[in-house]
């Protein structure tokens, strides 16, 4: 058995989570943590073999360093993250006969149109910080409309998506201040899943109509579930896109070239800087990997971001180039639960990262990044730029 003394969830680490990741994926397919007796697993084929079977690997028990079966979780479980066949297909068949490619397609010159006057005000500044102005402004205005939510109160999402993906990791003290924060913001967010507080024709209200046959708690966790995919995941991308794209100036001047690369550059940011870093799963059954045996029962954390930068599966896998085709990343997960909002934050990046292509000659930094903590996510709490 390999074993590491590693702390994922360090300081330290999820500042620069890179040299651990190297060395989980140099260490084996499969690797004992022992300071969490936890198994994990780092490159890409054993990460996406996992994800990829939820009978074996699965996440009813939990998709975070709790497990459901042996601890009360912090909040009720979410109907399509922390569930398996058959309540989770029941869920997810719900919710994306709603949210099909179709309906987000009808958003699209909406959001277009927001990242035009978004970027017309952040040109004519000059500059700003990429985070809170750009990274931040933006979901927080068209996903939220989208979904039917009020104006007024739209700060508390953040805090809550902290609590979220904070909540996934070891009660350390990045979880303790994001559960102090956002006990608000939970009270806000769980009144304002409900039906009669989501404006009518919203993506929120629908996913109520479509689940009719769930009762009225479990409609409201079903748009809950919803939020929580599609605003801090969405923000950590922006906001690392941005870094990306002043950090490697020849990839900014090959999307000015081409601003229709917008999607393509937006994918390979994900993979490149992956947003949601680590997700668990729990055995169900005895289970061989690499030949090592994991006894059923066993939490095991799969490094997405370590698998999206795998050598083996990627070549120059630590090179960022928007001319790679980086399809077949999981930074959205993959398989059945796979991320439920990813086609909003596909259309997010696409039409904001185009809008600042055809604006903006140059990215530059203002003055130093800084990174954001958190158990689950890669993003920044702040980076100042300049554009011209």
């Amino acid at each position: 058995m390999i074993t590491l003394d590693d702390d994922p969830f360090a300081d330290a680490v999820l500042a620069d989570p890179v040299p651990l990741h190297r060395r989980l994926r140099d260490a084996g397919p499969v690797v004992r943590l022992v300071r969490y007796d936890v198994w994990a697993m780092a490159r890409a084929d054993e990460v996406t073999r996992a994800l990829t079977d939820p009978e074996t690997f699965c996440s009813s028990a939990g998709v975070g360093l709790s497990d459901f079966r042996k601890e009360t979780p912090w909040r009720p479980p979410s109907l399509l993250l922390e569930a398996d066949a058959p309540e989770h297909d029941r869920a997810r068949r719900t919710v994306t006969s709603v949210l099909t490619p179709k309906v987000v397609k009808t958003y699209r010159d909406t959001f277009a149109r927001e990242a035009e006057k978004l970027v017309a005000t952040l040109v004519e500044r000059g500059e700003f910080d990429a985070v809170a102005d750009f990274a931040e402004a933006f979901p927080l205005k068209v996903f939220p409309d989208a979904v039917g939510l009020p104006a007024e109160g739209r700060e508390h999402l953040l805090p809550y998506g902290a609590m979220v993906f904070n909540g996934f990791g070891p009660r350390n003290h990045l979880f303790t201040e994001a559960m102090e924060r956002g006990a608000v913001a939970r009270e806000w967010i769980a009144e304002h899943c409900r039906a009669e507080n989501l404006a009518p024709g919203g993506l929120g209200a629908r996913i109520h109509e479509a689940a009719s046959e769930f009762s009225e708690e479990e409609r409201a966790l079903l748009v809950r579930s919803f939020l929580s995919a599609g605003v801090d995941t969405t923000v950590h991308a922006l906001g690392n896109a941005v870094l990306c794209f002043a950090s490697y100036p020849d990839q900014w001047a090959a999307l000015r070239e081409k601003p229709e690369r917008s999607r393509a550059a937006f994918e390979e940011v994900v993979r490149f800087t992956s947003p949601v870093q680590t997700f668990f799963r729990t055995t169900t059954r005895d289970v061989e990997i690499g030949g090592e045996r994991i006894p059923a029962g066993d939490k095991v954390l799969l490094f997405l971001a370590a698998a999206n930068r795998d050598p083996r599966r990627w070549p120059d896998a630590d090179t960022f180039d928007i001319t790679r085709r980086a399809a077949g990343h999981v930074g959205f997960g993959s398989g059945v639960h796979a991320c439920v909002g990813q086609m909003f934050a596909r259309l997010e990046g696409e039409v904001l990262l185009a809008a600042l292509a055809r604006r903006v000659t140059t990215i530059e930094l203002a003055g130093e990044p800084r990174p954001q903590l958190s158990n689950t996510l890669r993003g920044l709490a702040s980076l100042p730029v300049r554009v011209r």
